[in-house]
């Protein structure tokens, strides 16, 4: 097989739309552009727009969705002998496209999610050929389907659910509108004479007691006779079967280890090729991967108490630690290894063991899925269909299908795949969020939850489970968001309620809760310049798109954290808010286990500079948050929690080991006094959690605004719980002393209480945009001492390293120690 790739250079110009003025004539004549790319980036590159990441640009190039654009470029062919079929491959059209090749319409598209293949055999010609590409506005088609298709609801603005590209790219409470336009995934001609592999599915289980097995589907296309297709694991199992289309192969492989999650074993992955030989003897194609031998189950079964959820691999239940995904970027090209590599390591370092790809986004690349195998990381799987109602006419119908045919087919050779579902928040929407009247009896979308997609993922992936959609409680009769089954948003918490309500739900499995903080001071500046410096000033609140977010944040402040009035104690105040939240919340989940089996915390990563839920935001830079999350999903948990009237101390063991350890717990003053002290002996069995009430003398305050109690593991876990919060609490503005010194080419910062600091901080990307630290949010009671290591390309110096506003703490807000420029913009 010849492969011609056609990526690289192309030129791309403005056919019709709303082009600003000033553009037209460079717009019309054409421009450079890249393949893989997207206009955005095109227009960036020759400077012809400002950047829609920056201040308040991003309504000022809505255009660039409105508009028709046509890509271009011209190749050199020509024919070699054997070589009688080609076929132009494109793995990618953002989205709706008109092809044509030397002037021939060659057929269109519709599906930013799909492979399209075009026979072009009798339309190259010999030397120079030319190949153009037409884009439709994807905004302009979605309302003009959304017309004939009929009105649906959704959420945000545009009709999103009547097109097949990502959600996300019309605007979310997180993202920008940048409706992009492009050939956004690579293309090429390819030219043989024989059959191809047009369908390779190798599909993976694995028992104690029958070991690894690869169940091999191998789809053959133009086969005018049978060919032999072999299959070789290593060098532990090979076998061959002869077909003239499909073929399935059943293998045992003897010896092979199996595939584990990251937190319950090894991620053993073998190479694996499949062969497709010629009726002489030739190999005329091959497909070449990685296989890991897992089996997944997912337990929805009833209890006393409503339905469960558990994830099993290998047959062991897998307490869930995760966090949803949303694309990395709202430039989906510039999206490579590397980038997915450093994010999906965030993940990894915060002890996660779970990623989910959520449906307003894309079915990822496959380097995604690649580093999630070897880093051990579950992934449960979206369909790309979030937060709307969705017609079943055969338009849609037909195109969803057609994309979830595919991805189930790409995505089931990866041993992380461990769960396919239905959508994002559409069957809660139906019967929560008022669709049923404004429907009127028109479909939404069920028919993909309960007959397309678990007839397709029974077909192709048998082995992979599939469930109807998140949250859902595994019974129609039942409300699909109930915290006593299955699965649970909670988004109560962050639009009206304080984090402490976390507690008056009582979940088997969270799919989504979160809570909002602002990106790094040096990430938001990047794009942010208001003066004055306000949570409310225009550039902000194009960088804020939740609902009243900056609202939601003050108010979540609560009785948590006095309101600040300088900017800068805004911006820490709100980042340390976020962090408490959701730690608060992931220890009371964790503290119900085995009631509770997970929680998948809302999310992970940012797709551009933005106030978020994200953990890391936009430029990379790990929030306060991140390390809340490294903390609560430790594999060991120390957590004081309310049982009765009084705290108990609930320690979470998922290790494969007894957790056996002497816990010393003390009731202190703010100043280091003691008042009365226990000791315990302790332990907790292995992927289990214990409960041990506190004698009532150690937990009653003499004077609450002035003590704390304080368990300390003696394999160094530690829990702490107050009796009032921070504005009511003694804490003291100057609690510390700080010292730096040079080490082995960082900078070590050493801080030791004089009295209680509490979530001691060091916002390091305010000395240098690009250095980092390797902890955060610790408490201090007096006479300790913890050590930062600051890394970063320059040496910063010193007195920024244990000053505001670098290092910070909770005291600072409730009792400053010093002025700094700026009062908060109300």
């Amino acid at each position: 097989m010849r492969r011609l790739d056609l990526n690289g250079r192309w030129t791309c110009r403005a056919v019709a739309g709303p082009v600003p003025e000033e553009l037209t004539p460079a717009l019309q004549e054409g421009l450079d552009a890249v393949v893989p790319g997207v206009v955005h980036l095109d227009l960036l590159a020759q400077g012809l727009i400002v950047d829609p990441f920056e201040g308040s640009n991003e309504g000022l190039l809505t255009w660039i969705g409105r508009t028709d654009w046509e890509y271009a470029r011209t190749f050199h062919w020509h024919a070699l002998p054997h070589h009688e079929i080609h076929e132009l491959v494109a793995e990618g059209l953002d989205t709706v496209a008109t092809l044509r090749l030397n002037g021939h319409e060659l057929g269109s598209t519709a599906n930013h999610h799909r492979t399209y293949r075009f026979d072009v055999t009798h339309l190259l010609r010999e030397g120079e050929n030319e190949l153009s590409i037409r884009f439709r506005s994807a905004l302009q088609h979605a309302e003009e389907r959304e017309a004939v298709l009929g009105v649906r609801p959704h959420s945000n603005p545009h009709p999103f659910n009547s097109i097949r590209k990502p959600a996300y790219s019309f605007g979310w409470d997180w993202g920008p509108e940048i409706v992009t336009a492009g050939i956004w995934q690579p293309i090429r001609i390819e030219s043989r004479s024989t059959a191809r592999l047009s369908g390779v599915r190798p599909l993976t289980s694995w028992s104690p007691d029958e070991g690894a097995l690869l169940d091999l589907h191998v789809e053959v296309a133009d086969a005018t006779e049978p060919h032999t297709v072999r299959v070789e694991v290593e060098d532990l199992a090979s076998a061959s079967v002869t077909a003239a289309s499909d073929a399935r192969l059943s293998l045992p492989v003897k010896g092979a280890e199996p595939w584990w999650p990251r937190t319950h074993g090894g991620q053993r992955l073998y190479e694996t090729t499949v062969s497709l030989i010629s009726p002489q003897g030739d190999e005329v194609d091959t497909w070449k991967g990685r296989v890991g031998f897992r089996s997944v189950s997912v337990d929805t079964s009833p209890d006393e108490v409503g339905n469960r959820f558990e994830i099993s691999v290998n047959g062991r239940p897998i307490h869930v630690r995760g966090a949803n995904w949303i694309p990395a970027s709202s430039y989906l090209p510039q999206v490579d290894r590397a980038a997915l590599r450093s994010a999906l390591t965030d993940a990894v370092d915060a002890n996660m063991n779970l990623i989910r790809v959520w449906g307003g986004g894309i079915y990822e690349s496959h380097d995604f899925y690649d580093l999630c195998d070897e880093l051990g990381l579950l992934v449960w799987q979206d369909f790309t269909l979030a937060c709307a109602a969705y017609s079943e006419d055969p338009e849609l119908w037909d195109e969803i299908s057609a994309e979830a045919t595919e991805a189930i087919s790409r995505l089931s050779p990866h041993p992380s795949l461990a769960l396919w579902n239905g959508g994002n928040e559409n069957i809660w929407g139906w019967a929560d969020w008022g669709w049923r009247a404004a429907l009127d009896g028109a479909s939404w979308g069920e028919g993909y939850y309960t007959e397309l997609f678990p007839r397709l993922v029974a077909d192709l992936a048998p082995g992979t489970p599939y469930v109807e959609g998140s949250p859902f409680s595994f019974d129609r009769y039942l409300h699909p968001n109930s915290d006593i089954n299955g699965t649970m948003h909670i988004w109560d918490v962050w639009n009206s309620r304080d984090y402490s309500t976390y507690r008056d739900h009582r979940p088997r499995f969270v799919s989504e809760f979160g809570f909002q903080g602002p990106p790094a001071m040096s990430t938001l500046e990047s794009v942010v310049r208001d003066e004055p410096r306000s949570p409310h000033g225009p550039q902000m609140l194009t960088h804020q798109k939740a609902d009243e977010g900056n609202l939601k944040l003050e108010r979540g402040l609560g009785e948590h954290l006095p309101l600040p009035e300088r900017y800068e104690d805004w911006h820490w105040a709100t980042q340390l808010n976020q962090a408490r939240a959701i730690r608060f919340g992931i220890e009371h989940f964790r503290s119900l286990s085995p009631f509770n089996t997970g929680s998948i915390v809302w999310q992970l990563n940012d797709c551009w500079p933005v106030v978020s839920w994200s953990a890391v935001d936009g430029a990379g830079v790990r929030k306060p948050l991140w390390f809340a999350l490294r903390d609560a999903f430790s594999d060991r948990l120390a957590t004081l929690q309310p049982r009765g009237d009084a705290p108990a101390l609930v320690l979470h063991n998922e290790t494969d080991d007894d957790w056996s350890c002497n816990i010393l717990v003390r009731r202190l003053t703010t100043d280091g006094r003691q008042l009365d002290c226990v000791s315990l002996d302790v332990v907790v069995a292995p992927r289990a959690a214990s409960v041990t009430a506190l004698p009532e003398a150690l937990v009653t305050p003499d004077d609450p605004t002035r003590e704390l109690v304080v368990a300390d593991v003696a394999t160094g876990e530690r829990a702490v719980w107050y009796f009032v919060e921070d504005p009511g609490l003694a804490l003291a503005g100057d609690a510390w002393d700080a010292t730096v010194r040079d080490d082995d080419g960082s900078q070590l910062v050493t801080v030791t209480a004089r009295s209680l600091v509490k979530d001691l901080t060091l916002l390091v990307d305010q000395a240098h945009p690009a250095a980092t630290v390797d902890r955060a949010l610790l408490t201090l009671l007096p006479g300790e001492s913890a050590s930062f290591r600051v890394s970063s390309p320059h040496r910063i110096e010193p007195s920024s390293l244990t000053s505001q506003p670098v290092l910070r703490t909770a005291n600072d807000l409730v009792a400053p120690r010093a002025t700094a420029s700026g009062r908060l913009g109300l």
